[in-house]
């Protein structure tokens, strides 16, 4: 055992090291401080003795196990995190496809710039004047939310969908 000890750690078994210390604090077994004290650590560490120590007062933990005993409502609000701590709602955004993210920044751009050039013109001539940018912004805008909106609902309720098939049918 003490030969053991001794032996080279892999970036695996650093990795795992990693793990072990992560679903400690999940479970509440480590404070944050001690769980990142303890991970630089584990990087930092050459052979097994120096991994051992990291986790030896903490019970065995098997992750694969665990999470597949785990019915799907725990797991849920597993997820969700501690309990009477909201979870943070999903970006507008970060439901969309990497094309409509992308269509979505190119129009706030153009909006934007057509807005600072309504403001400067608005604000050198001394009164305001009429408010164009909205016909840049407006149209496009409006096609852009519609797609993405369609876009969003297929999502869900394709997601719904798969949720609903027998197990091995999804």
């Amino acid at each position: 055992m003490e030969d053991h000890h001794k032996m080279r750690a892999s970036d695996g078994d650093r990795q795992e090291a990693v793990e072990r210390l992560r679903a400690s604090l999940e479970d509440g077994r480590l404070k944050m401080d001690e769980y990142l004290d303890r991970i630089g650590l584990a990087y930092e560490a050459v052979t097994y003795g120096d991994l051992a120590p990291l986790y030896a007062d903490l019970p065995e933990v098997h992750p694969m196990a665990k999470r597949e005993a785990a019915p799907p409502a725990a797991a849920a609000q597993a997820a969700a995190g501690p309990p009477g701590v909201a979870a943070a709602p999903p970006g507008v955004l970060a439901d969309l496809p990497a094309a409509l993210k992308v269509l979505w920044t190119i129009w706030l751009a153009a909006v934007s710039i057509n807005v600072v050039v309504w403001v400067l013109v608005s604000g050198t001539t001394g009164h305001l004047i009429y408010p164009w940018p909205v016909w840049v912004a407006g149209p496009s805008g409006a096609a852009l939310f519609a797609v993405s909106a369609g876009v969003t609902q297929i999502r869900r309720s394709r997601r719904s969908a798969g949720r609903g098939l027998p197990a091995g049918k999804g």
